[in-house]
């Protein structure tokens, strides 16, 4: 049985500052643009708009928290194998279902009709979340036999948490900005005076 000792978490504690400092300021930064963006009413039903922040926006809030989750958690002082296997175990199970939510929202959006999502759409708030949730729980689960080789997977995984939550940042601004640009050409020009 591997000692606290025997989990070289010090050597990670540089990498998961910089993560949880990059997780929690694009968190704070997607509010920022959530907030000014809010006037845009691309998508004018409101059960169609809930839809869309459920698949869309309201995940990548939650990968960047996540990303920040995992690093506070990965910094907790004094963590045996067995407390943090249960802690990353956990957290890949509580993402995993969470994913099952967002695969729902998607579902929905589609069924309203105000927005068909695309595979990409299904790939990047669907699949590569469910795949880095699940890679937690392998994490946890290897974390005993094979601690180095667990803690490189849950390191590569909460990075690439955060790389799903900016790519899907990007999507939702550009979609935004081509989606408010599209309103304003279809709308009929002012009157004559």
């Amino acid at each position: 049985m591997l000692s606290p000792a025997t989990l070289p978490l010090a050597d990670w504690q540089t990498f998961y500052v910089i993560i949880g400092s990059s997780g929690a300021a694009l968190t704070g930064l997607t509010f920022i643009v959530i907030t000014i963006t809010s006037d845009t009413n691309a998508i004018t039903d409101p059960v169609s708009r809930l839809h869309a922040q459920r698949a869309f926006i309201s995940p990548t809030v939650v990968h960047f928290a996540s990303s920040l989750w995992m690093s506070a958690l990965m910094s907790v002082p004094g963590h045996t194998v067995t407390t943090l296997a249960i802690g990353l175990g956990l957290s890949g199970a509580a993402g995993a279902g969470y994913c099952g939510r967002v695969a729902h929202a998607l579902k929905a959006t589609s069924a309203s009709a105000a927005y068909q999502p695309f595979t990409s759409d299904w790939l990047w708030n669907v699949v590569v979340p469910l795949l880095a949730y699940l890679g937690l729980i392998l994490g946890a689960l290897l974390l005993r036999a094979h601690p180095l080789a667990a803690l490189n997977l849950v390191g590569g995984l909460t990075l690439l948490l955060l790389f799903v939550g900016l790519r899907n940042a990007w999507d939702v601004v550009v979609w935004t900005t081509t989606e408010r640009h599209a309103r304003r050409a279809r709308q009929p020009p002012p009157p004559e005076r």
